[in-house]
């Protein structure tokens, strides 16, 4: 039984009734006898005809979501992965998308390509085929899916749809097959439309390589395929699968997800291939109506949740996207989200190959406000399994079941999520069983919940749990001698460009940081030049320093204080970058997200030439930002724009430099910034930027701490609070009155921008007077921050985590 039972209260029901379970917000209150009508009157019925359930999944790339999962200690890195492959524990993911590399960045960041250059290719190169490794370990039967958002440059020219891709594909595939993967699923190019005749090549080209068993997936786009595939058998015959992105909206709530008439149409099985991009809680809601209603309306089949895991730093695009955040190797803090539990209500309770019960699928009551239901039946033709989710439901539903058509009449095991609530406790409870009498039984649920009903076991929710966070503490080094060859060094995290460990040229022994991508990739992106990122963002007054070596003419560079990297647009990154270029050209730069680059200092050095290595380093003190080039001060800049972040490594595009012995060490002085969450005392949430906005005005609220950048606030001797580098909290209309709104707005040093951190945890403005208060006492997730009276209570106290 669950943590409810000693709540359950049991009785004999009459003969002609049947057990009904009923749930509140609390848990299980009661089992009852059923009433005499129910509202709502479901008949499961094994008989009913309707599609092949394909599976439920997740994406690994599309960016490198995944990117510090493999860098995380034993045995929090086992957890995690048995959080979402493991069957029976956590997510139980049953399709497993991956990226194919290209060395160019695809959302969050960049993946390497198995083949930098035509002909040289490493099979060993970066996470992806070692994380379909460890699923298929602990899941023999989850299916295998490979898609390419971008590729190297030497293919066809700059040509994606070009008879190079297709021995590329050829090549990654047989890469999977020494890792003994057997992939299922081949995709084209993400989200970039399709070329008929290539998808038509790609598929004789599979049969001819023996790759016949590959099925094809197209367009990883919209539907407008399915148009040319009801009027070109030859295309028809090429296509295995439908699959369109976000077909319920792109992050919707998913409440309808209609297909057009030629998809449906078409015979071929119906794919959301990739939906979410939501937060790895926030997205619970959204995924409870879309797992449900992509069969309902438009007899999607298979939903693959973008991205798997968010294990990534929280100055990257969507940092907390997916069904668990792994952000933290060097503490091993993991949290597994609310999405999780609600794909395990479905996945734990299914697997490929089941069929849809199309006449016990629908709304409840008709009516999609009340919440959707979809029924499944086993291969074994008794076993079944009924989801239901109540989002929008005003109040309990009573159900009154039916099993027949050949199903199984014995107990019914129900588990219930309870997706409104912030408690994981309540997540994916197994509540209680239920005899049917004869082959009814009844149900009442709640609004804002997940419901399984079925006749299978082996179910369970795991219970790992990883340490508290923790900073990556400085100093930090990492001669790069103990990573693999062809992998990421450890903790770097790859933009654009592909920085591998690879054998030390220039006559050095060892191991060292290679730039792998030797001329432009065919882009998902806007094109930067290659640049990979490590650390924290609070790391303020520090030295990076690191060797490096140009094998070619061009540049190389040494980046600090890394904040906030752009998705759109010039895909710029808020950061001092040093450059020194082959010629021995230096200079200081200041980059941001606008694509903005400008030079704070820049001068000569002696020229450091190809194949010779030399010492590059930067040292931040407050605004001081000092060059130093093999032992020898360049110059130096007064800049105070970037408060804190990361280091990095940069090249010039197609320059395959190398780099030796990073070393980070703290320094002291300046504006002595502190970056750390701001979380309310009585709400345990974070102050927070809402949607990670960047407009000035945006006023300021309480939201889940989850680590992202809009949630971490520098604190200056000048008494600013720093958002993102630049942004500062701010009085709105530089107020002085209660009810003034806390907004962010550019840093511009006026008094309306500084405050006074007491020791009582109050945080008080200048020249105000006022406290930073919760409105409302407020405690929830979007509670808005304003300036008031000072009362001591918890909702104007702060802590700096």
């Amino acid at each position: 039984m669950s943590r409810f039972s000693g709540l359950v209260r049991r009785w004999r029901a009459p003969a002609v009734m049947v057990g009904c379970l009923a749930l509140a917000t609390g848990g299980v209150v009661a089992v009852t006898a059923a009433p005499a009508e129910a509202a709502t009157s479901i008949t499961i019925n094994g008989s009913s005809g309707g599609r092949t359930f394909d599976g439920v999944g997740a994406i690994s790339g599309g960016g490198g979501n995944s990117r510090l999962l493999i860098d995380y200690p034993e045995p929090e890195r086992g957890q995690i992965l048995d959080y979402l492959f493991k069957p029976g524990y956590g997510a139980s993911v049953q399709i497993l998308k991956i990226e194919i590399g290209g060395d160019t960045n695809s959302t969050s960041g960049a993946e390497p390509s198995v083949e930098h250059t035509r002909g040289t290719v490493n099979c060993d190169v970066g996470y992806e085929f070692w994380l379909a490794e460890q699923a298929k370990a602990r899941n023999p039967n989850i299916k295998l899916y490979g898609l390419a958002w971008g590729a190297p440059g030497w293919i066809g020219g700059g040509n994606f749809w070009s008879t190079d891709t297709l021995g590329y594909l050829t090549t990654w595939l047989g890469c999977a097959k020494q890792h003994n993967l057997a992939i299922d699923y081949l995709g084209g190019w993400n989200e970039r439309g399709y070329n008929v005749g290539w998808y038509e090549n790609l598929r004789s080209t599979l049969n001819s390589g023996g790759y016949s068993a590959v099925k094809i997936v197209g367009a990883d786009s919209d539907w407008s395929i399915a148009n040319d595939i009801n009027s070109n058998p030859a295309l028809a015959s090429a296509i295995g699968i439908i699959g369109a992105h976000y077909p319920c909206g792109y992050r919707s709530s998913q409440s309808n997800c209609s297909v057009p008439s030629a998809a449906t149409s078409s015979g071929k099985p119906l794919w959301a291939s990739e939906n979410g991009s939501d937060d790895y809680n926030g997205g619970a809601q959204a995924m409870a109506r879309g797992l449900n209603r992509g069969y309902i309306d438009g007899k999607m089949t298979a939903y693959l949740n973008w991205p798997v895991i968010a294990a990534i730093t929280p100055n990257l695009p969507w940092p907390t996207m997916g069904v668990a955040l792994a952000a933290q190797p060097w503490s091993g803090h993991y949290a597994i989200g609310k999405n999780a539990w609600v794909m395990a209500q479905t996945s734990q309770f299914t697997a490929p190959g089941w069929k849809y019960l199309d006449g016990s699928s629908g709304y409840l009551g008709g009516n999609r406000n009340n919440g959707s239901y979809v029924s499944l039946k086993a291969p074994n033709n008794q076993d079944y399994s009924t989801v239901i989710e109540t989002m929008d439901a005003s109040g309990p539903q009573t159900l009154a079941f039916t099993a027949t058509g050949g199903l199984s009449t014995g107990a019914v095991h129900v588990w219930a999520t309870n997706v409104n609530s912030g408690n994981a406790a309540d997540y994916f409870v197994h509540t209680t069983d239920i005899t049917p009498s004869g082959a009814r039984f009844s149900l009442t649920v709640q609004p804002g919940y997940v419901y399984t009903l079925t006749t299978t076991t082996g179910q369970g929710k795991g219970t790992a749990a990883g340490p508290a966070p923790g900073a990556l503490s400085l100093p930090y080094s990492d001669p790069f001698d103990s990573n693999a060859i062809g992998t990421e060094a450890k903790y770097l995290m790859d933009w654009q460009g592909s920085f591998e460990v690879a054998a030390c040229g220039g006559g050095r022994a060892g191991r060292c940081v290679r730039q792998m991508s030797a001329q432009a990739p065919i882009t998902w992106d806007p094109l930067t030049d290659p640049h990979t990122l490590l650390g924290e963002l609070g790391w303020s007054n520090y030295t990076v320093s690191s060797d490096a070596m140009l094998e070619k003419p061009g540049y190389a560079e040494v980046i600090g204080r890394a904040g906030s990297q752009s998705y759109t647009g010039a895909a710029g990154l808020n950061a001092y970058h040093l450059r020194v270029s082959d010629t021995g050209n230096w200079s200081i730069l200041n980059s941001n997200t606008n694509g903005t680059v400008s030079t704070l200092a820049h001068g000569t050095v002696a020229a450091l030439g190809t194949n010779r290595w030399h010492t590059l380093a930067l040292t931040f003190s407050g605004s001081t930002i000092t060059a130093v080039v093999d032992g020898a001060t360049a110059g130096s800049a007064n800049d105070s724009t970037w408060g804190a972040g990361q280091v990095g490594y940069a090249t010039s595009q197609g320059e395959t430099a190398q780099f030796d012995n990073l070393s980070i060490t703290p320094g002291s002085g300046g504006n002595g910034g502190t970056t750390s969450t701001v979380v309310g005392a009585g709400s345990g949430r974070c102050l927070d930027v809402p949607n990670a906005s960047q407009t000035s005005g945006t006023q300021v609220e309480l939201w889940d701490c989850n680590g992202g950048a809009n949630q971490q606030w520098t604190s200056t001797a000048a008494g600013e609070l720093r958002v993102y580098g630049s942004s500062c909290l701010d009085a709105s209309g530089q107020g002085t009155t209660p009810g003034t709104k806390a907004i962010i707005w550019t840093c511009t040093g006026g008094a309306n921008q500084k405050w006074t951190l007491k020791s009582d945890g109050t945080i008080v403005g200048t020249p105000s007077g006022l406290c930073l208060d919760a409105i409302g006492n407020g405690t929830g997730n979007g509670t808005l921050i304003d300036l008031a009276t000072c009362t001591g209570g918890s909702n104007q106290k702060w802590a700096r985590n």
